[in-house]
């Protein structure tokens, strides 16, 4: 069993340690999964194994006791005109102590720790926000089972969407359909590109400008 245990808590180890090098969401969630089943069976396996406190199993207790970091991925969000609300479901968050719940806001980022609930600690974090945000505005309160954060927005616009990653990626989507509906799609797919240009930021216009430049060089093509 101490065996089992211990290649449990270093796959943890490495599946953390790659979480942290990935950029892309989607591995980084396959990732965080995984490493919720084997800290839930690692948690099983110490529980069946904590029949007491004896001499010779000090050593096991105190392993027992090291709480691992569960990152969060989930949560629903709504908005009024002056806040973005983000809901976190986290059971039984309202019995631990109000110093254990720490919410931080930065201009484009919210990062949500609760430390010591059920042997764990977990963390909730959203980068990259589509606007920015007032952090010296923002709060948090504590509900049955739930957090729920209020960033206070710099501007009262409507949110389209949480992040700017996820507005590119919509925005993307939405350029392919329209590419297919169209008689012909280079020309289409030039000129959606150009109007992204002219309303992109710096980061957009750069990655258009080096996709249309690999472009001439493959095929040819005036720009």
């Amino acid at each position: 069993m101490p065996y089992r245990a211990e290649e449990l808590r270093k796959d943890i180890a490495e599946l953390e340690s790659l979480e942290k090098q990935c950029g892309r969401q989607k591995t980084k969630d396959i990732l965080s999964i995984e490493i919720r089943k084997l800290v839930q069976e690692l948690q099983r396996l110490e529980d069946n194994n904590r029949a007491g406190p004896t001499p010779s199993a000090s050593n096991s207790v105190r392993t027992s006791n090291k709480r691992y970091k569960v990152k969060l991925n989930n949560y629903a969000w709504d908005q009024s005109d002056k806040f973005v609300k983000f809901y976190v479901t986290l059971k039984n968050v309202q019995t631990i102590p109000p110093d254990s719940i720490r919410c931080e806001f930065k201009p484009k980022c919210v990062e949500l720790t609760v430390t010591g609930l059920d042997n764990k600690d977990y963390v909730f974090t959203i980068n990259n926000l589509l606007k920015p945000i007032k952090p010296e505005q923002s709060n948090w309160r504590v509900k049955a089972d739930m957090v729920v954060l209020k960033a206070a927005k710099e501007e009262h616009v409507n949110w389209s969407h949480v992040t700017e990653w996820e507005k590119k990626s919509a925005d993307l989507q939405k350029i392919d359909k329209d590419v297919d509906k169209m008689d012909d799609p280079t020309e289409g797919l030039m000129s959606l590109m150009q109007k992204m240009y002219e309303k992109g930021d710096d980061n957009m216009k750069r990655t258009i400008a080096k996709a249309w430049t690999e472009s001439q060089d493959k095929q040819k093509m005036p720009f």
